[in-house]
């Protein structure tokens, strides 16, 4: 039962935060046409947002991911799904998954509410997918480096450093194998290091 109305809270939470940045969408990026994707096969493609440019016509798949679990902090982080697990089973998670149709990501951070339903901040970072993948080939962290170094820490539960980043400026490896049902493994990147590095854009 606490599940069920759990997650109903969730919902519900999620549905007033699209509202609120649908305002921040319109007030940030007057040159767009933006509509919300409510069709769920396209989700799981990756799609929550069509922006179509008003001057050129192009048109971009955003999926929008907000960090909810951190109401009312500020984090100078994102994280990047690498794995997680489903019935025990290992899944691979949306950064490297070839299924996804996303242009860029929308993170949404430094959400604050002062009452339920009502948001009254966000900070709202775009990051195009395809420079993001193409800095990570870089760094000689592709698909395969990372799942090694995840698979060398499958029951470890914390922050492991890489020698490919910084620890403090750019990022790490995090492993929840303890806090959460899904046991994610995640690529932790700096916000401001990837704005620095011109593959993000910071809107609100």
């Amino acid at each position: 039962m606490a599940l069920v109305s759990t997650f109903k809270s969730d919902l519900k939470k999620e549905k007033c935060l699209s509202t609120y940045l649908d305002s921040l969408y319109r007030l940030h990026l007057k040159h767009y046409h933006f509509e919300r994707v409510a069709n769920s096969k396209r989700q799981l493609e990756g799609i929550d947002l069509i922006f179509k440019s008003k001057n050129s016509g192009k048109t971009f798949f955003l999926d929008e991911k907000a960090q909810l679990d951190y109401l009312n902090e500020d984090l100078p982080t994102f994280a990047f799904e690498l794995r997680y697990e489903k019935a025990g089973v290992p899944k691979k998670g949306w950064l490297f998954d070839t299924g996804k149709q996303t242009d860029f990501y929308s993170l949404i951070t430094g959400i604050y509410s002062d009452e339920p339903g009502k948001f009254t901040a966000a900070k709202i970072t775009f990051v195009n997918r395809k420079k993001l993948l193409r800095f990570l080939s870089a760094r000689n962290l592709t698909e395969k480096r990372l799942g090694g170094y995840a698979k060398q820490e499958v029951r470890y539960h914390g922050k492991v450093k890489l020698q490919e980043l910084h620890e403090d400026r750019e990022g790490y490896l995090f492993f929840s194998s303890q806090n959460k049902a899904e046991k994610p493994t995640n690529l932790i990147l700096k916000l401001d290091f990837l704005v620095a590095q011109r593959i993000a854009k910071r809107f609100a």
